[in-house]
Formats: structure tokens, C-alpha cells, sequence
């Protein structure tokens, strides 16, 4: 896959020098608002995900500027680290601040902070299927930027890679079921909020669902500042494009991909190809900033340091409380 992550960082390049070319005609003052919407999506989200922790811990008071900043922390890593990385900054500034809290504990509320995206994106996808704008197999497998071709290329290696991964599961499961009941536990822990309607519905969803017109409007206003015609249904269409590019995270926010991918998904329409890689290139990088000039502030200010790979040695152990 070597070669083919070369192909998208040259992709990724050309697309930036196309983006430099079309600097001058940004609009700024949507641009501005475009961020301003982004950050209080942000926000929304820490709410959220505070609303599932608390339920997860309710004897524990769990301060929204821990999981706003947590969050935001989190957020910057994985805009410059593949694979999610980013997460990972998550648990340890959010359990470093809840005594006694367990990774095994902490991992899950993650997981149900997107299960309602999961089902927005869901949605997303199967109306972006239903108007044909999704490449087939066939073109995903001939696009040079999306990372996650090869996977369509190789469907019975990746099928027995997948099916060896889940027999070494079910082996470790075997093995350590003297542990089984406790590391369950902790997991439907983890869950909680799901057990509790009105939380749920008023602390998760509706958080969520304010968030998700947020991140709409947020891509309406970036359409505008790039000169590209600014319509809820484009701006949908662009959503689908971030969701099927972070899919599979080998690049940080799935760079290079999007640039192929929005190419393709506004083909037919009366845009040329410059101005789409400007507005794709240009939104990444807006949003990488912020992201990353947000992070490495809430970092500081909890961790004390703005490198996320030194907050891991000092980690203790799992099985030992953390401090509060």
C-alpha cells in the first residue's frame, strides 16, 4: 500500500498548490462564521459525550471543562495523527480526573458517543446511494486518492485477515474468562446512559442532533467562502464525502481522499475541478488549525505539556486508581 499512499500525498500536494491558486478569492467573513459554527459543534459534542461519562459515573462530579477539554484535546491529535489516535488523548485526560475510573469503563462511552452519528451517517449514506452520487466498486477501485481501495482489491486476503482477527478474539476471550464477568461489567458500565431514556434523550440526542445541523450549516458557510454553490443539498453531499474519507482513518481526517472523492460526488455539476480542491483543501486546513490550535490548548492547560505522546509513559496501570 506503500505506492498508493504516495499517489495521495501527491494528490493531497497538487490539490493545496490548486487551493494557493484560489487563495485570493476566498470569502472570509463565511469563512470566519464557518469555524465559529465548527467550535460551538465542539462544544455540543463535549456536552454530550459529559451527559453519557456522568451516567457511566454518577457518584463521581465530572466537570464539563474536563470533557470539553478532553474533547477538544482529542480532536487536535486526530486531526494530525492517523487512526484515531486522538481518542486515546481522550481517555487519558478525561480518567486522570475521575478517581477510580477504568479504560475498560471509559472506551465504551466513546463508542456511544457515536452511535447516534452512526445512525445519522447511516442515513446520509443511503440517501447519497439513492441519488446515485456514491462510486461504485468498480470506481472506488480506479479513484487514486481513497486509501481504502485496496480493500475492494483484495476482498478474500481481507476476508481471511478479518476472520483470523476474530478467531485470535475469540482465543483471548477463552483465556481469560476467569476475568470475563469483571471486564463485562465494567464495559455495560461504560453503556449506562443507554438504560436511562431521559438522559439519553436530553443529554445525548439532543446535544447531537443540534450538532449535526451545526456541522451542516458549517459546510454551507465554507460552500459560500469558496464560492460554490451554497445549498443544504450540496452541503449534505459534503458531509457524506468527510464521512466516507474518515472511514477508514490511514491519513489524518482522511487527507487525499477527500479530494478524490469530491470530485467525483459533484461530477455534473457547473464547478470545475479547481475550485472543488480549493474548497476541500482549503476546509481541511482551516479546520486542522483550529482544531489542532484548540487542542494543544486544552492540553496544556490539563496536561501540563503539548506533546500527546508524553502523556502516555506516565500513565498507572489500569487496575490502580487514577488521580484525581
Amino acid at each position: 500500500m506503500a505506492p498508493a499512499y504516495g499517489v495521495r500525498v501527491h494528490q493531497f500536494f497538487h490539490a493545496v498548490s490548486v487551493f494557493g491558486h484560489e487563495l485570493v478569492n476566498v470569502g472570509w467573513t463565511f469563512l470566519g462564521l464557518a469555524l465559529l459554527l465548527h467550535v460551538l459543534k465542539l462544544m455540543l459534542r463535549a456536552i454530550a459525550w459529559r451527559s453519557i461519562l456522568v451516567a457511566a459515573y454518577p457518584t463521581h462530579r465530572i466537570r464539563l471543562r474536563t470533557t470539553l477539554g478532553a474533547y477538544v484535546a482529542g480532536v487536535g491529535v486526530n486531526s494530525i495523527a492517523p487512526a484515531r489516535s486522538g481518542d486515546l488523548v481522550k481517555l487519558y485526560l478525561v480518567r486522570a480526573r475521575i478517581p477510580g475510573a477504568k479504560v475498560t469503563t471509559l472506551a465504551p462511552t466513546l463508542v456511544a458517543e457515536t452511535a447516534f452519528d452512526a445512525i445519522v451517517a447511516g442515513g446520509l449514506m443511503l440517501w447519497a446511494l439513492a441519488i446515485g452520487v456514491l462510486p461504485t466498486r468498480q470506481v472506488y477501485e480506479k479513484l487514486p486518492t481513497v486509501e481504502w481501495r485496496f480493500f475492494f482489491r483484495h476482498v478474500e486476503a481481507t476476508g481471511i485477515v478479518f476472520g483470523l482477527v476474530a478467531v485470535a478474539v475469540v482465543i483471548s476471550l477463552f483465556w481469560a474468562r476467569g476475568h470475563i464477568a469483571r471486564f463485562f461489567d465494567r464495559i455495560r458500565q461504560g453503556f449506562a446512559v443507554f438504560s436511562l431514556p431521559r438522559r439519553l434523550l436530553l443529554g445525548v440526542v439532543l446535544p447531537q442532533a443540534l450538532s449535526w445541523i451545526l456541522r451542516i450549516a458549517t459546510l454551507y458557510c465554507f460552500l459560500r467562502a469558496f464560492h460554490i454553490d451554497a445549498t443544504v443539498h450540496n452541503a449534505m453531499l459534503a458531509q457524506v464525502v468527510d464521512s466516507l474519507a474518515t472511514l477508514f482513518p490511514a491519513t489524518p481526517g482522511g487527507a487525499g481522499t477527500k479530494q478524490g472523492l469530491i470530485v467525483y460526488v459533484f461530477r455534473g455539476q457547473a464547478v470545475s475541478t479547481a475550485a472543488l480542491l480549493a474548497f476541500s483543501v482549503g476546509m481541511n486546513i482551516a479546520i486542522v488549525i483550529s482544531n489542532v490550535v484548540l487542542g494543544l490548548i486544552a492540553m496544556g492547560l490539563m496536561a501540563r505539556t503539548f506533546s500527546w505522546r508524553a502523556l502516555f509513559p506516565a500513565q498507572p496501570p489500569d487496575d490502580e486508581p487514577a488521580n484525581a
